[in-house]
């Protein structure tokens, strides 16, 4: 069993879905966590705004002002808003990157110094959508395809110095926000049906099911994994489709 005694995690948007998952396993395995969002979580709280760009900055601070360390970094938060190419306004592509990528990327570049110090590990949550793309997710899609090649640029130019950069990369997972989601179609029984059926498991998954690949990646037992992108999605990016008849 993974062992995490002594170790200081941090996971953005630690509040709910796989965040709050990854978190509280975690700590379930012995790590300190801190989670920053702007609601709060069962963990140490650091509240804020990821739109912001000194957020990061201001995050990494009190993290080794608390803590004197960090660990493991879980890059968690993202926002996804549904348009196409040609509706999309500049702010809302811009928002995307913000908090998607460039979060992401300042939070390892603020954090590197205490990384380095223990040889830490950083898991960056993407999507299958860095991979394919559902409809009208132009910046959503962009955004996550922009975080895969970042974990695999970090593991390259730091995996000298002791640092490990993974990616996971979910597929429909039964969060609140899917969820909710499902609750405003008019056949929510049918959609949950079909969406099954494009899954080889017959199903979707679980925030505990990505939490779980997380806590590996950060763990010894992966020490010689990095610059990976792990799909976690049932299997639906390796079913080829068929015609609905």
């Amino acid at each position: 069993m993974t062992n995490l005694k002594n170790k200081v995690a941090l996971v953005t948007g630690g509040s709910s879905g796989i965040g709050l998952a990854t978190a509280n396993l975690l700590a379930k395995k012995g790590a300190r966590v801190f989670c920053a969002q702007r609601t709060k979580s069962s963990h140490e709280d650091i509240l804020i705004d990821l739109k912001d760009l000194e957020s990061p900055k201001k995050i990494i601070s009190e993290i080794q002002n608390s803590a004197g360390r960090l660990d493991i970094l879980i890059n968690n938060a993202g926002i996804m808003k549904e348009n196409t190419l040609e509706d999309i306004t500049l702010q809302e592509w811009n928002e995307h990157i913000t908090v998607n990528l460039t979060a992401p990327f300042l939070l390892i570049k603020h954090a590197l110094f205490l990384l380095k110090k223990n040889k830490g590990s950083i898991v960056n949550i993407g999507s299958i959508e860095g991979i394919g793309n559902n409809p009208c997710h132009t910046a959503y899609g962009a955004s996550k395809a922009g975080v895969h090649g970042l974990t695999r640029a970090v593991a390259v130019d730091h995996g000298s110095k002791g640092i490990r950069c993974n990616a996971v990369a979910p597929g429909w997972i039964n969060t609140q926000l899917n969820e909710n989601f499902i609750k405003t179609l008019s056949n929510e029984k049918i959609f949950k049906e079909k969406l099954n059926s494009i899954h080889p498991v017959g199903r979707v998954g679980k925030p505990l099911e990505v939490a779980q690949l997380v806590c590996w990646l950060v763990s010894e037992e992966a020490s010689f994994v990095t610059g990976q992108v792990w799909t976690i999605d049932g299997g639906r990016m390796t079913k080829l489709s068929l015609p609905d008849i």
